[in-house]
């Protein structure tokens, strides 16, 4: 299994970026009931090679530039073969001390390594959609005093309002509703010309919700927006937030792994004063999914609105260590921290830094040749190491402008050369290039750029 691996990474940029399946191919390829007796793993292992060859788009490849990057260092690959191999579950310090102690010290490394205040502490979720839901947990409870332990949410006299960028992630209207405060308790912020959340219209919007007897609760800002990797004003809102009690959580998930640079470190100016943070390592840095990283200024807080203690999972130790069942959602937990570990041991802050360098030179150096050439347009400032285009053709606009765009995007992917979605802005079709794979280079942007013109400009 890793000479497989091992050959499969020394052939992607031979192979098509996007998986050629169609819908039904990979489920016809796989007989319809389960075998009754054992097979070879040599068997296993080939019709798994089938189908990985015709069924898998390669996230690793060094032109895959879409959604944002999700990357795997091979380092983090051992670990996480390393974790399933032991096959530990982490329900207590004592079910396996590494477990947790480990944990404890790689979110005090990268609290180091982004700069963020002693006063943070945490722990690692699965993703970032988990962390904003505990996120909103726990401002609901601290807004309520602990409803929770009464009636809950429909107890309390007055309704609870959350706001977001009108930007934001749609894990933030997802963790709104599972935590019970309702569609229309989540209000939309407006952006700005550079799509982050303007603070005025917060202001206002928060103001109003007052009058009308609600009780603003919780604020989510964004650093590095999906459509546009806009950043909202941290420090301004942080502001606002304090002044009316609010819960702040800010979404760092794509743009926090930058904070290891501290020349991007204004991105989120005033982070000091937000009351939790979440960013994902599995992104950009390269530890293999899923490794989500959040954390809290008032860990007592959160251990309260989170805290189980069933009597067989209680120890001698447990006034000496930390439980990690109590930081967030689920019981048990895989050992994530050790392909964090393994990552941050093997590259190192600066050679990590680099890479991150790297990738934001590339953006810049794509968005000016896209500014530099006629009819086409870069949409939105390039702060990180996303880019959004689009091609206008002399006279197309409205709907034929968005089929242009979606048919030209379709082409790009469809031939294999590279993968890049289409994302609406201003209620518009764009198209996102997302640079940042691990072995991304300048040559594999120019190509990447190449067969975007060709695409748009060949059909018009």
């Amino acid at each position: 299994m890793i000479d497989w691996i091992a050959d499969y990474r020394e052939t992607l940029g031979e192979r098509p970026v996007l998986a050629p399946a169609k819908p039904g191919e990979i489920k016809a390829m796989l007989p319809p009931s389960p075998p009754d007796h054992p097979e070879a793993m040599e068997t296993v292992l080939a019709d798994f090679d089938r189908i990985a060859r015709h069924g898998i788009t390669n996230w690793q490849h060094p032109r895959f530039m879409a959604y944002f990057p999700g990357n795997a260092l091979l380092a983090g690959v051992l670990a996480d073969l390393a974790s399933t191999g032991l096959g530990v579950v982490g329900l207590t310090w004592a079910a396996s001390p590494a477990v947790t102690e480990l944990e404890e010290v790689m979110m005090g490394w990268m609290r180091q390594a982004l700069g963020l205040p002693a006063a943070f502490s945490g722990v690692i979720q699965d993703t970032a959609s988990t962390a904003t839901l505990v996120a909103l947990v726990c401002a609901r409870e601290r807004t309520t005093r602990y409803a929770l332990a009464r009636g809950g949410l429909h107890g309390e006299p007055k309704r609870l309002t959350i706001y977001t960028s009108s930007q934001a992630h749609s894990s933030v209207e997802k963790a709104a509703l599972i935590a019970d405060f309702g569609r229309a308790n989540l209000r939309l912020v407006p952006c700005d010309a550079n799509y982050a959340m303007r603070v005025d219209c917060l202001a206002q919007m928060i103001e109003e919700d007052v009058a009308a007897g609600s009780t603003p609760c919780a604020v989510v800002a964004t650093t590095g927006t999906t459509a546009a990797a806009a950043l909202d004003p941290v420090g301004e809102i942080a502001k606002l937030a304090r002044a009316h009690d609010m819960w702040l959580h800010v979404d760092g998930a794509m743009a926090g792994s930058a904070m290891i640079l501290p020349e991007f470190r204004w991105m989120w100016e005033g982070i000091e004063n937000a009351d939790s943070i979440v960013l994902n390592p599995h992104k950009w840095l390269g530890v293999p999914f899923d490794c989500s990283l959040y954390y809290v200024r008032d860990a007592e807080h959160l251990v309260r609105v989170m805290s189980t203690n069933p009597s067989f999972l209680r120890s001698s130790v447990d006034d000496q260590v930390k439980s990690l069942r109590d930081w967030g959602i689920p019981l048990g937990r895989r050992f994530r921290a050790l392909k964090l570990w393994f990552v941050l041991r093997e590259q190192g802050i600066v050679a990590l830094q680099a890479r991150l360098r790297r990738d934001l030179a590339n953006a810049q150096m794509l968005a000016a040749r896209v500014r530099a050439t006629p009819g086409w347009q870069v949409l939105a400032p390039v702060l990180l190491q996303t880019v959004c285009v689009r091609h206008e053709p002399s006279g197309s606009q409205g709907e034929a402008l968005d089929r242009h765009t979606l048919d030209w995007v379709e082409r790009v992917n469809r031939s294999g050369v590279a993968y890049l979605t289409p994302a609406l802005l201003d209620g518009r079709w764009m198209v996102r290039i997302s640079i940042g794979s691990a072995e991304t280079e300048e040559s594999d942007v120019q190509r990447v750029w190449q067969a975007i013109r060709q695409a748009a400009e060949g059909a018009t």
